[in-house]
C-alpha cells in the first residue's frame, strides 16, 4: 500500500474509534477523548452527532437504525507533542455504560451500566446477532493497587436484559461473529490471544473443560515468550 491509496477524511479528532457507515453514506465515529460522536460526510465535513460524555469506544448500528455505543467511562489524557494518550481513569469516572443514540435527534439513552449487581467497568466493542441482541466486551479497569477483570456480556437491544457470557478475561477488546453467526470471536489484549466460542443460543456459548482457560478454544497466540535461562 502506498500513501496514494489512503484518503484522509477528517483531521484534528481526539482519539477516534468505532467507525460506522450510516444509511445516508456518511460515517459516524466516536472521539474517546472528547466524549462525543461525530458524523463525517462528503468533502471531509464533520459535525457533532451526539454528546455521550465519558469515553465512547466501540459502536454498531442496531436493527432499529440507532447507534449502540460501548462507553468505557472516560480516561484522563496526556498530550505529548502530536500524540494524545490515555494515562488513567477520568477524574469523574464512575463506571462504564452501554448507550443507545438516536441518529436523527442525537438523543442518548443509557441501556446498561451494570450486570447482576456488578458495575460495568470499561465496555469496549460490540457486535449484533440476528436475535435482537448484542455481545460486547468489557476490558475491565486497572487502578494503582486494584483491577477489575474483563468479561463478555450479552444484552438485548431494547434494554430489557443483560447477562455475563464469559468471565474472567484479561482485557478483552475486539469482538466479532462468524459469517454464519455460529461462532463468537474475542480478542484478549494482555495475553495476545484470540478466543473462539461455539454459540449455543442467544448469549450462551459452549465452554470447554479444564485445562482450557476461559472455556474457549485458542486460535492464535502471538506473544513472544522470554527465553528460559
Amino acid at each position: 500500500m502506498t500513501r496514494t491509496d489512503i484518503e484522509i477524511m477528517a483531521t484534528g479528532l481526539r482519539f477516534p474509534e468505532g467507525p460506522v457507515e450510516l444509511p445516508d453514506g456518511s460515517i459516524a465515529v466516536v472521539e474517546i477523548g472528547a466524549g462525543r460522536i461525530i458524523r463525517i460526510s462528503g468533502g471531509g465535513k464533520h459535525e457533532v452527532l451526539a454528546q455521550t460524555g465519558g469515553g465512547p469506544n466501540g459502536m454498531a448500528l442496531g436493527p432499529d437504525g440507532a447507534l449502540y455505543v460501548c462507553n468505557n467511562g472516560g480516561f484522563s489524557w496526556q498530550q505529548e507533542g502530536e500524540w494524545l494518550r490515555p494515562v488513567g481513569l477520568a477524574a469523574d469516572y464512575t463506571g462504564g455504560l452501554v448507550q443507545r443514540v438516536d441518529i436523527a435527534t442525537g438523543e442518548v439513552t443509557t441501556l446498561y451500566d451494570q450486570c447482576e449487581g456488578r458495575r460495568l467497568s470499561g465496555p469496549n466493542d460490540i457486535v449484533f446477532d440476528d436475535q435482537g441482541g448484542f455481545y460486547f466486551t468489557d476490558t475491565g479497569r486497572v487502578r494503582e493497587f486494584q483491577r477489575d477483570h474483563g468479561a463478555v456480556y450479552y444484552g438485548k437491544a431494547d434494554g430489557s436484559s443483560i447477562k455475563s457470557v464469559v468471565f474472567p478475561l484479561f482485557a478483552p477488546n475486539g469482538i466479532g461473529l462468524s459469517p454464519d453467526l455460529s461462532t463468537l470471536y474475542v480478542a484478549e489484549m494482555e495475553t495476545a490471544r484470540l478466543w473462539s466460542y461455539a454459540i449455543a443460543g442467544p448469549g450462551v456459548v459452549h465452554k470447554r473443560p479444564f485445562p482450557s482457560q476461559n472455556g474457549g478454544e485458542t486460535r492464535y497466540w502471538t506473544r513472544r515468550l522470554p527465553t528460559p535461562g
